[in-house]
């Protein structure tokens, strides 16, 4: 069997991680894109508020608790057969999206999209480690990133055309001819990977990872309705905390875990997680809490605010393989400090956003925070598994892709808190100002929780960007990874049909 030896120069990994990419990206993009057609949904199945959330939270709930598996599903019955049988599922969960014909059958079809979809993200990332040589893995990446950052830029661009101008079933329905052409490619281009003798499911870490992260990520999900103090969000915390527990015991304890968490010990994936983990709460502030100002400050649609968002992404994405060379030379450390350093500052520069802030000066500010990202998720995410050996990327990036989910939800939930918290102290700083001059306020109310918005808008901007800077803290221990030689090797008779 002919074999090529991979070097830096060798670039026959390229065609194999764009297959790979087109799931990945499909999995992000529908993280977003459903957003923008909620209450269009509302109007068509003639359902509640409270009702439609549904359709975006279980889909961000089965996203979450079917990444553990995706390690062991991949060294079971080997990662090409995992990829393409988790991009089938979710084209036909989007199919079921497309031809749903009430509220509980869309909710229903989205956990089957989000059970393929969040098996795509680990999996996609576990063959570009195993595929790519040592020497290239950042510009790897790099290319990666492109489209992981794109994604949920374009979402809401994408899905406000669609249902503005054509269909808001075509939010799912354009993931079939994508999807399909994702699995031929995946067939001919994928190389078949080494199955690993692995033990049978370890039910114990199935059962607690999925009790653990479907009470988390729902009660980060909802805490902000219910009220973080409720009985239920306390209750799903506390179930957390105690599966979290137990799942360590017994991870601990197995020769053959679920995910093997002593993958921690390798010091450069540790704190390039928790740099990962710090950093998310500067990106999400921009990429959740503008939007919001754009829609709810400025009264712009859908599709307007996501082409005011989408030159800052599309910047980050074409600076990304440029970036992903420079990691290839210079290691993590001093791209991710520049990367958090940058991405603190502009997120302070968010700070002064005000009703009078032009679209342009929006655009100037997001445009440099995707020069920023840019910098800050390439080092981080690369660093994470650009150390570990391939008998442990699988947990690797299950864990990652964990870290990640958690962290974005935590975040979200941490400054929305701030946000509602820093909205009604200035409302009631405004009115009674107000009252003390004379003038009457409830005429005034809508004008009240705008200006109360707008000021408690710019006190979040101001706390993720101090959270930001917190991550240079693990990014100062980040070191460039020794490289495995008899670890990238591809077999070019295996990029065949063969699973």
């Amino acid at each position: 069997m002919t074999q090529i030896t991979q070097t830096k120069n060798d670039q026959k990994w390229v065609l194999p991680i764009l297959a790979a990419l087109i799931g990945g990206f499909m999995s992000i993009l529908d993280s977003s894109i459903v957003n923008v057609a909620i209450s269009k949904m509302m109007q068509v199945f003639n359902t509640t508020a409270s009702q439609i959330e549904w359709v975006v939270t279980v889909y961000m709930l089965a996203l979450g608790v079917v990444i553990p598996f995706s390690s062991w599903a991949g060294d079971k019955f080997g990662y090409k057969k995992l990829y393409i049988f988790a991009l089938s599922m979710f084209t036909f969960g989007s199919f079921l999206c497309a031809i749903s014909w009430s509220v509980n059958s869309l909710i229903i079809s989205r956990v089957i999209q989000a059970l393929g979809g969040g098996l795509l993200m680990p999996t996609m990332m576990t063959m570009v480690k195993k595929i790519v040589p040592a020497g290239s893995f950042g510009t790897a990446m790099g290319i990666v990133g492109v489209a992981l950052l794109i994604a949920p830029a374009l979402g809401p661009t994408i899905g406000g055309y669609l249902v503005e101008y054509v269909d808001w079933k075509w939010i799912f329905t354009i993931n079939i001819p994508i999807g399909i052409i994702g699995i031929i490619l995946s067939v001919f281009l994928l190389p078949k990977f080494e199955r690993l003798k692995v033990e049978k499911l370890d039910l114990g870490g199935a059962v607690t990872a999925v009790i653990m992260l479907f009470s988390l990520l729902l009660a980060l999900s909802k805490g902000s309705d219910w009220g973080w103090t409720s009985g239920t969000t306390i209750l799903l915390l506390l179930i957390s905390v105690a599966a979290f527990g137990m799942f360590l015991f017994l991870e601990l304890r197995l020769k053959n875990p679920l995910l093997d968490i002593r993958v921690f010990k390798n010091r450069n994936f540790t704190a390039a997680n928790i740099t990962t983990f710090i950093t998310t709460v500067g990106l999400f502030s921009g990429i959740f809490f503008v939007p919001l100002f754009l829609q709810n400050i400025k009264g712009l649609g859908a599709l307007d605010t996501g082409l005011i968002m989408l030159p800052g992404a599309l910047v980050s994405g074409l600076l990304m393989p440029v970036i992903g060379k420079l990691y290839d030379k210079t290691g993590p450390k001093p791209l991710a400090i520049f990367g958090i350093i940058s991405l603190a500052y502009t997120t302070y520069m968010l700070h002064g956003i005000d009703v009078t802030t032009s679209n342009s000066k929006i655009i100037y500010w997001m445009v440099l925070r995707g020069i920023s990202m840019a910098f800050a998720a390439v080092s981080a995410q690369a660093a994470s598994l650009d150390s570990v050996t391939n008998s442990e990327v699988g947990a690797a990036t299950a864990i990652s892709n964990i870290i990640s989910r958690v962290s974005g939800s935590l975040g979200i939930a941490a400054l929305t808190s701030i946000l509602t918290s820093r909205i009604t102290h200035y409302a009631a700083q405004i009115s009674t100002g107000l009252m003390s001059a004379g003038k009457t306020v409830t005429s005034q109310a809508a004008r009240i929780q705008d200006v109360a918005f707008v000021k408690g808008l710019e006190d979040v901007f101001l706390a993720a960007s101090v959270l930001t800077l917190l991550g240079l803290i693990p990014a100062l221990f980040l070191k460039k990874a020794s490289k495995a030689p008899e670890e990238k090797v591809l077999d070019t008779d295996s990029i065949s049909l063969d699973m």
